[in-house]
């Protein structure tokens, strides 16, 4: 009863936003965009589905690339929703090669960073945010479902939590999926509370 009663009180006052990043990609096909999930991350997603059956998810948006919208698309079925995408909520623009942890203490370390060809963390975090503030302005005192990436949502967790660093970012790394909500009073910024 509790519960129910947060929820009216969200729906009228708050917007509630959780960012789901996505359950494990599948790296053996397809290009950064086009590659989808593993056998068992498609298992994976009722875990997503359970968590947010009983919210009042009122819409649903997404990057554009595939492993996201999967992750989602359980859920978004079972409310009878679309799926609207946002090319802004894409992941990083990756290059290959390097030390991989090396080359994330680098970025996070200097923002305007980037190896030749990748981009650089202000840029995934300037149109992240950007994105997401047009979002809470169009799906204003709602709750939403955003599907999202790993270093993309970590550099909007970064934007209204400056303790968050390429430690956190690091705990979160093999977390998939992982379900985070932001609640905001308009664009303001209220709290965050891990899930799943």
């Amino acid at each position: 009863a509790a519960e129910a009663v947060l929820q009216v009180i969200r729906r009228n006052v708050m917007t509630t936003v959780y960012f789901v990043r996505h359950a494990q990609s599948d790296w053996r096909s397809g290009s950064d965009r086009e590659r989808g999930l593993t056998a068992e991350a498609m298992e994976d997603r009722k875990i997503v589905l359970d968590f947010l059956r009983d919210k009042p998810v009122d819409a649903f948006w997404c990057s554009p690339y595939r492993r996201s919208m999967d992750t989602i698309r359980e859920a978004a079925e079972h409310f009878g929703l679309p799926i609207r995408t946002d090319e802004r909520l894409r992941e990083r623009e990756a290059a290959p090669g390097g030390n991989v942890r090396e080359l994330f203490r680098k970025r996070w370390a200097d923002f305007d960073w980037h190896e030749p060809g990748g981009e650089c963390l202000r840029s995934v975090q300037e149109r992240n945010i950007a994105a997401l503030t047009d979002i809470l302005t169009a799906e204003r005192d709602r709750t939403v479902v955003i599907g999202t990436h790993g270093t993309a949502l970590s550099t909007i967790l970064c934007c209204y939590d400056p303790s968050y660093d390429c430690d956190s970012f690091l705990r979160i790394i093999d977390w998939m999926p992982f379900v985070v909500e932001l609640d905001f009073e308009g664009t303001r910024f209220l709290r965050k509370t891990e899930h799943v």
